[in-house]
């Protein structure tokens, strides 16, 4: 039996996982300042060197940015370079509809998983973006993409799979660029946007009661549904 020592995780790793799941969940939106390295410290109760690795790391993944004499923020997907789907999308042969194809394995399953594995945290991360959904419906009559974005990216973290997590996050930075190009006007569209919250709903639902199947087929009649909107566009 090949047994290993445990190594404790370092300070900043623990650091650099928190600022992250933030971002990916959306409590850390894009184009908010971050606190200032010494509140983070402060607030987290590490030094100040453990946040600056974090942070410096988040940079390089390109999920921070620093602005000269401004301070640090969350970086913009339309700013971020190296997503491996740009260049796939880049060619004649690749369409929004293939993006929206592959939308359709990737999150089925991890609604699926999501209901096996979801904790309570995870949970109130999800309706936490779905009642931001509602409320900008009820307020405005439109559905920003950042709570939309959100949604589904807490249902990723939901799954605990780290390589689902981490393709879902380069996609939705990518969708969330397609989604402002090419279905702008969906989001402006009052009767398909209760239709959506509709299927967001009740996607939550299945994944809040552990229904493996009924969060998959919720997922698959929310995204069927986009790929028709936009076919008929």
């Amino acid at each position: 039996m090949n047994l290993k020592p445990i190594k404790p995780k370092r300070i900043s790793d623990q650091v650099f996982e928190q600022i992250r799941e933030l971002i990916y969940k959306g409590d850390f939106k894009a184009g908010q300042q971050i606190l200032p390295e010494r509140e983070l410290a402060l607030s987290m109760a590490v030094s100040r060197t453990s946040v600056r690795n974090a942070i410096n790391k988040l940079v390089t993944m390109g999920l921070l940015e620093h602005r000269q004499g401004q301070g640090t923020f969350v970086s913009s997907p339309d700013n971020r370079s190296g997503n491996p789907l740009a260049a796939a999308m880049a060619t004649d042969e690749a369409t929004f509809d293939d993006l929206l194809e592959v939308r359709m394995g990737l999150e089925c399953n991890a609604a699926m998983l999501a209901a096996q594995r979801a904790t309570d945290t995870d949970l109130k991360a999800i309706e936490k973006s779905l009642e931001e959904m509602e409320h900008d419906l009820e307020t405005t009559d439109r559905i920003g993409t950042e709570p939309d974005a959100a949604f589904h990216m807490a249902i990723s973290f939901s799954t605990k799979n780290p390589v689902l997590i981490h393709l879902m996050r380069n996609f939705y930075d990518f969708l969330f660029i397609g989604i402002k190009k090419n279905l702008t006007h969906m989001y402006m569209d009052r009767a398909a946007l209760e239709d959506v919250i509709v299927h967001h709903r009740t996607i939550f639902e299945a994944i809040q009661q552990r229904s493996s199947q009924g969060a998959f087929e919720a997922m698959r009649t929310h995204i069927h549904y986009v790929q028709e909107y936009f076919r008929a566009r």
